[in-house]
């Protein structure tokens, strides 16, 4: 029978302890270290024998019972076996992202949830009972306090703002007015209102956050807003200010920020999106909870393009950007706050050179629909 290493697997170091995870399903073992070096030798498929002439400084009674434990706990694959069918279908699909793509996928799947009937506030391990600090500011920061205009713009059908909604990669010159801007923030990032969760006060947005810990923080790159210098801000939302964290924001700032994407030099200004891990560690301390602050971030990026689009704006958004770039010119420590998303707005060209053409028959005739094919008559 020959073996091979499964496809789905990662090895690490957790607690000091060696840990070789599998996955799809299967749960994480600790093994000594030298299961890697054995794993290494069944790289494709391989008679344990075989197998046994390279590692010929392990003895050979305990080669092969590690062989048998590492195939036991579905490590070592047999050829022709059900398993070995599945993980071949694995790597078909996954191996291009592996193993970062597919291990975080798979690894936080099915994970033990708290049980419910615990107090709210318990935190993992019971490690900490004091409340995370709610809001994020800069208080020796210079700041702008942000005016608070009635925005009729706001009270356009919704209809209307949805299907205008477009990503907008071309933009003009004409600045943007401080009070738009100012209304742009308030409606996506400021307090809707206050709650209670019992051991401290929470807020809500106008986009669902998961349990309310509203862990991401909004830094705005300012290149061409009236009223304001050319700079990186934080918005504080307790206060509705913006916080000057450094002087001067370019084009080649802006196109540098978004991975060098070219349309990025003629936003107006860019939204960063960064997670504070604290508030949501404080309640969820599973790895799952990095998938909620990534789909928190596409909340808020979506409210973010509907309410530009009712102030008439072209957003646009990119998860294409360089991280400790972005970390490093807005002052983030990149592992207690980091950046997961950049937004953008301005006012729409007319003619949006860099949106893609109408689908016509022709594009259709090359499209794999799915479906059954119907025979015409």
């Amino acid at each position: 029978m020959r073996l091979r290493r499964r496809r789905g697997l990662v090895c690490y170091w957790h607690g000091g302890n060696f840990v070789v995870h599998p996955h799809p399903g299967g749960d994480p073992l600790t093994m000594h270290p030298v299961a890697a070096e054995i794993l290494s030798a069944f790289e494709e498929w391989t008679d344990p024998l075989e197998a046994a002439e390279e590692l010929g400084h392990l003895s050979g009674e305990s080669l092969s019972g590690a062989v048998d434990q590492l195939h036991e706990n579905g490590l070592l694959l047999a050829e022709g076996s059900a398993e070995a069918e599945s993980d071949e279908r694995f790597d078909r699909q996954w191996g291009t992202w592996a193993p970062e793509a597919s291990f975080f996928h798979y690894a936080t799947q099915d994970v033990k949830y708290p049980d419910t009937e615990q107090p709210a506030n318990i935190v993992s391990g019971g490690e900490s009972d004091s409340p995370f600090v709610l809001f994020t500011g800069y208080p020796e920061a210079d700041r702008i306090l942000l005016p608070r205009p009635r925005c009729p713009e706001l009270a356009t059908p919704y209809d209307e703002v949805l299907y205008a909604r477009r990503t907008r990669r071309d933009h003009t010159e004409e600045p943007v007015p401080l009070e738009v801007l100012s209304a742009l923030l308030a409606t996506v990032f400021a307090p809707v209102d206050y709650i209670d969760c019992g051991r401290c006060a929470l807020f809500r947005r106008t986009s669902p956050a998961g349990g309310a810990r509203q862990e991401l923080d909004a830094y705005v790159a300012i290149r061409n807003v009236t009223g304001v210098r050319p700079g990186t801000y934080h918005y504080n939302l307790r206060e509705h200010s913006l916080e000057l964290l450094s002087e001067g924001f370019t084009p080649e700032d802006a196109t540098h920020f978004c991975a060098d994407q070219e349309w990025a030099r003629g936003a107006a200004f860019l939204v960063v999106l960064s997670a504070v891990v604290d508030r949501l560690l404080s309640k969820y301390p599973t790895p799952r909870s990095y998938r909620v602050m990534l789909l928190d971030a596409g909340h808020l990026g979506q409210t973010f393009a509907l309410t530009a689009t009712a102030l008439g704006l072209g957003p646009a958004q990119t998860g294409a950007f360089h991280d400790s770039v972005v970390a490093e010119r807005l002052g983030l420590d990149n592992i207690g706050s980091t950046p997961l998303y950049v937004l953008a707005a301005g006012y729409p060209a007319p003619e949006q050179t860099e949106a893609p053409p109408m689908a016509e028959v022709e594009t259709f005739r090359r499209t794999d629909l799915g479906g059954v094919a119907v025979e015409s008559s």
